[in-house]
């Protein structure tokens, strides 16, 4: 409902604002529960005496059970509401979060990790909530602003080691507060509740459900265009390998640079930052520029940090013309690393946001579907690249086989996106098909 003159009702600019900022700091606080393990599988990994491998499997199934139901909550959130859905996730996610902070043992906590892990989901339920309160020329901007509550991501990266470190191991009230770093899931549990009764309280009483009364064959049909699953893939990329590094990179600090929990930490959290936080310019850029044009400077820049991050360590050796050889000893300190690291997290911020403009461009009465489907896979992405990384490092007895995985799943995203441009490009120019010339055979 707006005025003649095109512009929204005070009433309905109200209930916008209220759908994005309570919508953003739910996601941003789901986020920071999904992802806690980057910094508590640190002193767990101590408790309980855990491999790497074994790690990185606690992060992953948390990720896993935070991506498999993300179409079905875009849907959920088109036929009933964001409202409703989103506030109940928040309430469910609680009860895993306080069964997390009383785990004895490594199955029961690998098995409540992919129960609070249940988190992740939210992000649909946002995307589909926002892009039913905000007109197409607002979508990149507004789904930009939500997306920026992958900052929660740091949010444990922040507070998690300071917790750890001030809260006896014995907890408070005879241990029905436990301490050490179960105080965090519990912590987290409390303000899921909270979060949830102010979402309740002060969104919009009367919501938009454009799925309402569709059939769910209609509202899946989308899903079947090759389009969705190229957008999946470069999700997997933008988003699945972000939330792959940001729970991989605090270990990478501690193993290979020998710094403390604390500051591994906070070098991670400069990758995070401009991952999450630059999603409202991606979405501002994609509006003004297009989003393909985006994608191209995102995935490029990513290519360029990791592919010289994925450089084995050792020697450089030039070859000059006067026949004599210069060697050069490559090393690439921590102070290099951090910076290449966060230009990947400036090209993943953008790149998020540039991925989710397409969405309601090309499918704008099927974003819960679609945009589900798509941060389905990518997610999926994030439960598949912790353990690859491991298995690669493990293989390769190189670290820096972390990058060299990321660089090769970039390359293949960028050449098939490249491809599908120039098909369209050929498509729009039928009359210049022969209108370039031709090199007889023979010429060179």
């Amino acid at each position: 409902m707006v005025q003649t003159n095109g512009a929204p009702l005070p009433a309905e600019r109200k209930a916008r604002a209220e759908v994005l900022t309570l919508s953003t700091l739910g996601f941003t606080l789901m986020f920071a529960v999904w992802l806690m393990f980057g910094v508590l599988g640190i002193p767990i990994r101590k408790e309980f005496g855990l491999s790497d491998v074994q790690l990185s499997w606690l992060s992953a199934v948390a990720i896993l059970n935070g991506s498999i139901w993300r179409l079905a909550a875009g849907i959920l959130a088109d036929r009933y509401g964001g409202k409703v859905v989103f506030t109940t996730m928040l309430f469910a996610t609680s009860i895993p979060a306080f069964l997390v902070a009383h785990a004895t043992s490594y199955p029961a906590l690998l098995f409540y990790a992919f129960l609070v892990g249940f988190a992740g989901n939210a992000f649909s339920v946002g995307i589909a909530w926002n892009s039913a309160w905000f007109p197409k020329e607002q979508q990149g901007f507004a789904l930009g602003v939500f997306g920026a509550g992958n900052v929660g991501a740091s949010v444990t990266k922040f507070i998690g080691p300071a917790l750890i470190t001030l809260t006896p191991a014995a907890g408070y009230w005879g241990g029905v507060i436990p301490g050490g770093w179960r105080f965090v899931p519990f912590l987290y549990g409390i303000l899921l509740i909270l979060m949830g009764l102010a979402m309740w309280v002060f969104t919009p009483r009367a919501d938009r459900r454009p799925g309402r009364g569709r059939p769910l064959g209609e509202m899946l049909r989308p899903l079947r265009n090759v389009r969705v699953w190229r957008f999946s893939l470069y999700y997997v990329v933008v988003f699945g390998a972000y939330v792959a590094l940001s729970a991989w990179l605090p270990k990478y600090y501690v193993d290979n640079f020998g710094v403390p929990l604390y500051q591994g930490a906070l070098l991670t959290a400069l990758f995070i930052f401009p991952a999450s936080l630059l999603r409202p310019l991606g979405g501002y850029l994609s509006d003004r520029f297009g989003a393909r044009r985006l994608m191209y400077w995102t995935f490029g820049l990513m290519l360029l940090a990791s592919g010289v991050l994925m450089m084995p360590e050792g020697h450089i050796v030039l070859e000059l013309s006067s026949g004599t050889r210069e060697v050069m000893p490559w090393h690439v300190n921590i102070w290099l690393f951090t910076t290449l690291v966060f230009l990947i997290g400036i090209s993943m911020g953008v790149g998020k946001a540039a991925v989710y403009k397409h969405i309601p461009e090309y499918f704008p009465n099927d974003v819960g579907a679609v945009g589900g489907l798509v941060g389905m896979l990518g997610a999926l992405g994030g439960f598949f690249l912790p353990p690859l990384f491991a298995y690669a490092q493990q293989w390769t007895s190189m670290p820096q086989s972390t990058f060299l995985v990321l660089f090769l799943l970039t390359l293949i995203a960028a050449i098939w996106m490249h491809l599908t441009v120039l098909s369209l490009l050929q498509k729009a120019t039928p009359h210049l098909e022969h209108k370039f010339e031709r090199i007889p055979e023979g010429d060179s």
